[in-house]
This record gives structure tokens, sequence and C-alpha cells, in this order.
């Protein structure tokens, strides 16, 4: 933009600047105040030439108002006499430059390096932006690693308390499970007292046997927990000839379960065994409530044969099925210490046998022990260690 009262000026300022700036030059020339403030309202320009001394108007007003509007646009003065004085109150006001009308080869040099500047600052205030906008994000990031700081902190200090607590109340688990078998196998030895007095007394029957047998089965079962509660494996595993069969029946007879008339005999701790399978009866009549809804089944398989003790109860749901087997683990409808399914895990694991749980057809669970058969010998076909689990054994031919 041009604010130039005198045409001819305005020609000698257009001539000096085409073909001198290397960019397209489209001058707009305004002759007065109003025009001026009219063209300031518009889009704005890349550069106003103004002379000094108008009839109505000066430059150094015309420079305030534009200045007022677009500070950032380069404001060269033009004109034709100016005193020494007035120039530097120009430049001190803020005008860019001012090039006298007697030599206006100048002009182009001047516009360029305002223009420069003008694009230094530009680029310089992009440069602020793009900084600041980084510092935010930064600090923003920072705000946000130190909450997650805290937070982390927080949650570390709640797991080490819950932490605290779980040790504590495995600690009081322990040591209950530790003093209630010390006090339990007090009387239980008094009772092996009392039992073989009887059996010398009156001479041996049945009933006797059968009740040494469960209080045997009791002595281990508190020795067990006494070992779980020191966080001992359970030990003491002595393996010989047994009828899996004789002992299954045993355990119906004794908690009013069916059971299976077939014999299988296998290589096992016939003492533990009933541990496991009496555990998962009183477990699946605890759960159901009726001894008549549970059975026990028995299934010879290649190589192993595979015991289940079938409930017709609520069944275990199977977010919980991964860790019944878990030392201290309570279901709902647990009434123990949460140890009795895991020596029994045990105790199968240490007959190389497995143990899971699986939905009973038409609602309730399943507990399948699979129990390796004897190998049999390469050259005869016939069992090395044991006989043909299928054949129908008498039940008092087992060795025990």
């Amino acid at each position: 933009m041009h604010l130039e009262d005198n045409e001819l000026d305005h020609e000698l300022v257009t001539m000096h600047v085409e073909g001198e700036l290397p960019w397209p030059v489209q001058i707009t020339r305004v002759e007065d105040e109003s025009g001026f403030l009219a063209a300031l309202e518009g889009q704005p320009p890349h550069l106003i030439l103004s002379d000094f001394a108008l009839p109505s108007y000066d430059g150094l007003s015309a420079y305030r108002a534009a200045h007022a509007r677009w500070p950032n646009v380069p404001f060269i003065i033009v004109t034709g006499a100016m005193g020494e004085e007035t120039a530097v109150d120009t430049l001190r006001e803020g005008v860019t430059d001012y090039i006298l009308k007697q030599r206006l080869e100048r002009l182009p040099s001047s516009i360029r390096r305002a223009m420069a500047e003008v694009e230094s600052r530009l680029q310089r205030e992009r440069a602020e932006r793009e900084i600041r906008a980084l510092n935010e994000n930064l600090r923003a990031r920072l705000d946000e690693v130190e909450r997650l700081r805290n937070t982390a902190e927080r949650q570390s200090q709640r797991l080490e308390i819950q932490a605290r607590q779980l040790e504590e109340a495995l600690n009081l688990q322990k040591t209950f499970l530790a003093e209630t078998s010390h006090e339990l196998r007090t009387p239980l030895t008094a009772l092996h007292g009392y039992l073989r007095r009887a059996e010398r007394e009156v001479g041996g029957s049945q009933t006797l046997l059968d009740a040494q047998r469960v209080a045997e089965n009791m002595t281990r079962l508190v020795n067990d927990l006494l070992q779980l509660s020191r966080g001992e494996l359970v030990q003491s595993i002595e393996m010989h000839f047994m009828n899996l069969g004789q002992l299954l029946r045993q355990v119906g007879r004794d908690y009013g379960v069916a059971a299976p008339e077939s014999s299988v005999e296998i290589v096992g701790d016939p003492g533990r065994l009933t541990q496991v399978f009496v555990n998962l009866v009183t477990n699946a009549i605890r759960v159901t409530g009726n001894a008549e809804l549970v059975r026990l089944d028995i299934q010879p398989r290649p190589g192993e044969v595979e015991v289940r003790v079938v409930d017709q109860g609520p069944g275990v749901p199977d977010h919980v099925k991964p860790k019944i087997f878990d030392k201290f683990y309570r279901g709902k409808e647990a009434g123990s210490a949460g140890l009795g399914l895991t020596i029994a895990q045990q105790v199968v694991t240490a007959h190389g046998g497995t143990i899971d749980v699986v939905d009973t057809p038409g609602g309730g669970a399943t507990f399948r022990v699979r129990l390796p058969l004897p190998e049999e010998d390469e050259e005869t076909g016939v069992a090395d260690d044991a006989l043909d689990p299928l054949a129908d054994m008498d039940p008092g031919s087992a060795l025990a």
C-alpha cells in the first residue's frame, strides 16, 4: 500500500520497485486519511509506504493507525525532506525505515531488508509458540508421570499392607493347624490304646478292626495336617500290591456310598489312597447333604485306571476349578481348613497319577483320579506287578 497524494511521486516509487524485488508486486495507492483508514480495514498489506507530509495527514499518524491494526506490517516513510531529529523520532516510534525521494534507489534494498526482518520475526514467533506448546506438553506429561508415580506408590503401599495381612493370616492358619494337630494327636493316641486293649480283652472283631482302621486314617490325616502347616509335602508313601476295588468298596460301606463291584489291582499305598477317596467322598456328601447322591465308579483305561467320585450336588464353578486344589483354598461350602484336596493331589501325584474335577452330566461335580496300572512283562504279556485289572478278583485275595 502506498499513501501518496502526488501522482508523479507514486509513479517514481512504482518505477523503482517493480522489477527490483524477488516477488511479484501489486501496489495500491491511497491519497488521504480516509482512504488510508478504509484500506486498513480490509486485507492487511505486506508493506506500507507513506509520504511524511500530506495536506491533511502525516506519515507518523498513518504509522500509528497502521500499527494499531496490523503491528507486524513493515512501515517505510518515503519523503522529500526530513530533518535528522524528526527521522530519529520516527524510528524510535517504531517506523521500519525512511527513504528520501531523491534517493529512491535505496528503496528496494530497504524493502527486502524489512520483509526479511518480518519473516525472521514470524519464524521466531512460530518457534516460540512451538516451544511453549512442547513445554506445556512436557509439563502435562510430567504431571501425568507424577500422578502415575503417586498412584503406583499408593498401590504399592496397599499391596504391602495386604501382603502383611495375608502373611499374618497364613501364619495364623499354620499356627491353628499345628496346635490343632498336636491337640488331636493326644486323644488319637489314647484311642489307639483303648482299641488295642479292647482287642486283647474281648478278642478281634470286624467292628474293632474297622475302628482301628479309621483311627489309623485319622492319625495319618492329623500328621499330614501338621506337615502341611510346616510347609512340607505329604511324606511316607509305602507302595505295594493292593486291590483298588476292595478299597473303594470299604470306603463305600463306611460312608453309605454306592461303590463298584469290580476288582483292579495296582501298586500303591492303601492307607494314603483311602485318605484320598475318604476325603473326596466326605466332601461330596457334605455339599450334597445326602450320601445317596454320591457314587464311586471305576473304569480301566489303557495303562491306567480311572476312579470317579460322582455327586449330584451344586457342582464346582468354572472359575473355581483351576484353584480348588490350592493349599488353604476354601469354597463356599467348605467346612475345613482347605487342605484336604491339596493332600489328595499330593498323594495321587506321588503315585504317578492325576486328579481333576469336571461337571457331572445333569448337574454336580465329578472328581477323576487316574492311577497307573502295573506294566506287563514284554515276553509273557501278563502283568508283571499285578493281576489283570479286568479280572473279577476275590476282594479277600488282595494284599493290604
